[in-house]
């Protein structure tokens, strides 16, 4: 099992705006905050958002780079999933692979794809046992 996970962003503000709401929905709670940065737990586990220094922000992020592709969280339910999918649209955050979603990861799997404010994607997957592939 992972300890923590610590990722840097670009803009604080605008990150804690949209992981909040989201690691709440998942069941999170703020578990440190300071000056620059926050964290979120739930069990054992927890996610670090630190405020990136001017000095290293002259290359953007990009999952495609070597390094952390994207994030993967478990829904409880398929309804879940879509429930955090209306969320994200009314928030006005575009959904990845629209025209295959829910079942862009694939046959047996009934999966939600976004980017995050610094275009880190983020994957919630509904539980396996729910899932029937249209």
């Amino acid at each position: 099992m992972l300890h923590h996970i610590e990722l840097y962003v670009s803009d604080l503000k605008k990150t804690r705006a949209f992981w909040s709401w989201l690691l709440q929905e998942l069941k999170y709670e703020l578990y440190q905050e300071w000056e620059m940065g926050f964290s979120y737990k739930r069990d054992h586990f927890y996610i670090v958002f630190v405020q990136t220094e001017d000095r290293f922000m002259d290359v953007p992020y990009h999952r495609c780079r070597v390094g952390l592709n994207h994030l993967a969280f478990h829904a409880e339910s398929k309804e879940h999933v879509e429930h955090l999918t209306m969320m994200l649209e009314e928030k006005g955050t575009g959904i990845l692979y629209r025209d295959r979603h829910p079942y862009a990861g694939g046959e047996g799997y009934y999966a939600l794809f976004f980017e995050d404010p610094d275009r880190i994607k983020v994957e919630i997957t509904a539980p396996p046992e729910q899932i029937k592939t249209p």
